[in-house]
């Protein structure tokens, strides 16, 4: 009664990712011999610990036999940044979702292409169907209009000629010259009117960095006959997108 069970731990595991410290440990690699010292391991088991890293891409033996961290291990870490940002915009993606009874989405401008980062929804206000790549969408989606809006015309004309305008719904528009009007005259929000998807509609307004620049927007989805009501409070919008702005600009 009242004990607290002891984890079950796999010693191997533990092994393997000493190892790797001990790898991370010399910019310049190291030998096995070293490493399996400075790991407390025998030999051999380094030995065959380093083969099975280097087989699944997380070490890489060097020409002159020292060893170094492999590709994957920085795959893993662009994939942990991206989940720190998660954790830090989650909360306040689900408090404006709770707020206005809609899903809520951040995207991101990353190297010219527009990317989903995140998405708050619930059963009360579930998701649009993301059956389309997103990537290849912005001429159809809120978020993608509202950044393409904020760049230049030759960043437009350049990024509509890597993406053609794919008719998703009646309402898309896939005429470029009508789009690339619509977009040179920002407005407060961008609006999806069932141009992605038939029967939703959404909304989006700009998140920027420190100094102003653009770098991605905040949107929410609903019902189409709701976006008159999600206009008239566009100012919680505004509101939630300088949160954002506060989160990206924090260190970390």
């Amino acid at each position: 009664m009242g004990e607290t069970r002891k984890p079950t731990l796999i010693a191997s595991v533990q092994r393997a990712l000493r190892l790797m410290e001990a790898v991370a440990s010399h910019p310049n690699g190291a030998p096995a011999k070293q490493l399996a010292r400075e790991a407390k391991l025998p030999l051999a088991t380094a030995y065959h610990l380093l083969r099975t890293l280097a087989h699944e891409g997380y070490a890489t033996r060097l020409p002159d036999g020292f060893w170094v961290l492999g590709d994957r291990v920085e795959t893993l870490h662009e994939r942990s940044r991206t989940q720190q940002l998660l954790t830090r915009l989650r909360p306040t993606l689900v408090e404006l979702r709770d707020e206005l009874g809609v899903a809520a989405y951040f995207g991101m401008n990353v190297d010219d292409e527009i990317r989903l980062i995140d998405v708050a929804d619930g059963p009360r206000a579930p998701r649009v169907d993301l059956r389309v790549g997103f990537e290849d969408a912005a001429h159809a989606t809120a978020i993608g209009k509202c950044v393409l809006s904020q760049f230049d015309e030759e960043r437009r004309r350049d990024y509509l000629s890597r993406h053609p305008l794919v008719d998703l719904t009646p309402h898309t528009i896939t005429e470029p010259g009508r789009l690339l009007r619509s977009l040179a005259s920002p407005t407060a929000l961008q609006f999806d009117r069932e141009e992605y998807a038939l029967g939703t509609g959404c909304a989006a307004v700009s998140v920027t960095d420190a100094t102003g620049s653009v770098v991605g927007a905040l949107a929410i989805s609903c019902r189409p006959g709701r976006l008159p009501r999600i206009e008239r409070s566009a100012h919680r919008l505004r509101a939630t997108a300088e949160r954002i702005q506060r989160v990206l600009s924090l260190p970390g």
